[in-house]
C-alpha cells in the first residue's frame, strides 16, 4: 500500500505569534506570523512523498496554491475535472513527479478584508502597495520604483482585477477572518 501512496504534507497558515520567536528558517526568523499578511502568515510547508515517483531530496522555489490541489490529485488518478467549472487551481502534477510542468505565475493570498497577489518577485496588496520579494521570506520592503517594478505592478493588477476580490463577500465579523464569529460565541458563554 505504502508503495502507490501519494502523501501530501501540507501548512494551513503562518507560525502563531506565541511561536513566531522561534520558528526559523536557517536561524532568522521570518518577516510576519499567522493572522499576518506578511510571508510568515502565508508561507507554508508542502512535502510531497510517492516512492519511485517523486525524487527524493528536490525544492522547488515555485509558486504553489492550496487551490492547486484538486486539479493536481485529479491528474494524478486520470480523473477529469468538472465541465463547464470554473477551477482556480493549476496542477502541479508535473511537479510531484520531478518534471517541469507549467509553474504558476502569480499566487493570491486573502485574509478578511485584506489580499495580494505575488509572483516570484513581487507582491501587489489590496492598498496598491508594491513590496520587493527579492529576500522573501525574511524581509518585504516597498518597492523602489524602476521599469521592472512598474512593468510587475501592471502584470499583478490585472491579476487582481481578474479575480476582482472586493466584488465577493467581504468578510463581516471581527476583521480578521478567522474567527469571525467570536463575538457571538462570547455572548452565549
Amino acid at each position: 500500500l505504502r508503495e502507490n501512496t501519494l502523501i501530501v504534507f501540507f501548512g494551513d497558515n503562518g507560525t502563531g505569534g506565541n511561536y513566531a520567536d522561534e520558528s526559523t528558517v536557517r536561524g532568522r526568523r521570518l518577516s510576519g506570523e499567522k493572522g499576518s499578511m506578511l510571508e510568515g502568515g502565508a508561507n507554508v510547508p508542502l512535502i510531497v512523498n510517492w516512492p519511485g515517483k517523486t525524487p527524493a531530496g528536490k525544492v522547488t522555489a515555485e509558486l504553489i496554491d492550496s487551490s492547486d490541489f484538486m486539479p493536481t490529485f485529479a491528474s494524478l488518478a486520470g480523473a477529469a475535472l468538472p465541465a463547464n467549472t470554473v477551477i482556480d487551481g493549476r496542477s502541479f502534477a508535473p511537479q510531484v513527479q520531478g518534471k517541469k510542468g507549467r509553474p504558476r505565475e502569480w499566487i493570491f493570498i486573502q485574509l478578511a478584508r485584506q489580499w495580494y497577489v505575488r509572483d516570484a518577485k513581487y507582491k501587489l496588496n489590496q492598498d496598491g502597495k508594491l513590496f520587493d520579494m527579492s529576500k522573501a521570506p525574511f524581509d518585504e520592503p516597498e518597492a523602489l520604483q524602476s521599469s521592472e517594478a512598474a512593468s510587475a505592478r501592471r502584470r499583478l493588477q490585472a491579476a487582481l482585477d481578474q479575480l476582482n476580490p472586493a466584488g465577493g463577500i467581504l468578510d463581516t465579523g471581527d476583521g480578521t477572518g478567522r474567527h469571525a464569529g467570536r463575538a457571538n460565541r462570547k455572548k452565549k458563554n
